[in-house]
């Protein structure tokens, strides 16, 4: 018989080695590591990953809101010139209704200074009792030159006031003929205060003295001069606040035509979910834009105007016998121009915004 090879679970043709068995179980038992029990100490930091949330400080925020504004103020003066033409234009309108104001009130600033001029050189005339003697009539000079109202004081006797009377009246032949001096004493008073209101009340104190007959201020038609310059500042105030309403109209329908072109702009912006702060701006400082322009061009029309006039009123000044020159704009003045002209192109710019920017929704 031949003998039968040993059975064996081996395929035929092939030997293998044999593995060990306890190779197999401790394959089949290994478990993976516990992360929890690992050393953290030993994890690379590279291994670490998640959301992380990252504060942002006061100081970076000042700085990104300063480089937001100063972006959206250049890129709005930019899309002005960017069409000068009709910038010009506005620009032109805006300055106009501002120079008519302003140039009134310069023009009411040198009338006061004339007037002041003529204020400053009126004088009162005090009549003084036939039966004060002429020393009394000098200690009285000599006493009121020591008020702290009065700049000068001068006296002048019977003798001499007829003798002026007789030079500027033009009846010094048929004065001769009088059989004596009908004239008083006068002391004439220049006063160190100003204002109409002030200078009556010293005349009031003047003749309130024993030795005064008659007080009466030589340049009384003064008072009326002053209730002509109340009348125009008044006239100024009320035209310069209709022509600052007409600017803000100007410049709230200029704005409202911008928010139109820009209307599919602002619809896209929104969508993305911009706030309505971040929409105005813009627009807020093309109104700035408008209403500086406006008023440094206002400045520029009003200077002009006072150059021009100049040479004229140097030659009616001379013929007078006056170095009166037109004063134009103060530094302050000029600021003031610009400050409010620019607080009525914001202003403007802003009404038109709140009316009209809500309607632009996207659907």
């Amino acid at each position: 018989m031949i003998n039968k090879r040993p059975t064996s679970n081996r395929p035929s043709g092939a030997t293998f080695p044999d593995r060990p068995q306890r190779d197999a179980t401790k394959n089949a038992t290994k478990k993976p590591p516990n992360r929890l029990r690992s050393n953290p100490e030993q994890r690379s930091k590279s291994a670490v990953s998640g959301a992380q949330i990252s504060k942002v400080n006061t100081s970076d925020r000042i700085k990104a809101w300063r480089r937001h504004h100063l972006s959206v103020a250049v890129d709005s003066l930019t899309r002005l010139l960017a069409t000068p033409f009709g910038s010009l234009m506005t620009w032109a309108v805006i300055a106009i209704a501002l120079s008519l104001p302003v140039g009134l009130y310069v023009f009411l600033n040198n009338a006061q200074l004339v007037s002041s001029n003529w204020d400053g050189s009126a004088q009162i005339s005090l009549y003084l009792k036939e039966n004060v003697q002429e020393s009394a009539g000098q200690n009285l000079t000599k006493t009121l030159q020591m008020d702290g109202e009065i700049a000068e004081t001068r006296y002048l006797s019977r003798e001499q006031t007829l003798a002026e009377f007789k030079e500027f009246s033009g009846f010094g032949e048929a004065l001769d003929y009088l059989d004596e001096n009908p004239l008083p004493p006068v002391i004439i008073v220049r006063p160190a205060i100003s204002g109409i209101n002030n200078q009556t009340a010293l005349v009031g104190r003047l003749q309130a003295l024993p030795e005064v007959e008659e007080a009466q201020l030589d340049l009384a038609w003064v008072k009326r001069l002053y209730h002509i310059m109340e009348l125009g500042q008044r006239t100024i105030a009320a035209l310069g606040f209709l022509l600052g309403l007409a600017v803000l109209l100007v410049i709230g329908n200029t704005i409202r035509l911008a928010i139109e072109n820009r209307r599919q702009e602002i619809v896209v912006v929104k969508l993305i979910g911009a706030t309505d702060a971040f929409v105005r701006r813009p627009f807020l400082y093309t109104g700035i834009w408008y209403g500086l322009g406006g008023g440094l061009l206002s400045w520029v029309l009003v200077n002009a105007s006072l150059y021009w006039l100049d040479a004229p009123v140097r030659s009616l000044a001379s013929a007078y016998a006056s170095d009166f020159n037109l004063i134009g704009l103060t530094l302050q003045d000029s600021l003031l121009l610009l400050i409010a002209s620019t607080l009525l192109g914001w202003l403007g710019a802003w009404i038109a915004v709140g009316r009209h920017l809500g309607k632009v929704e996207p659907h």
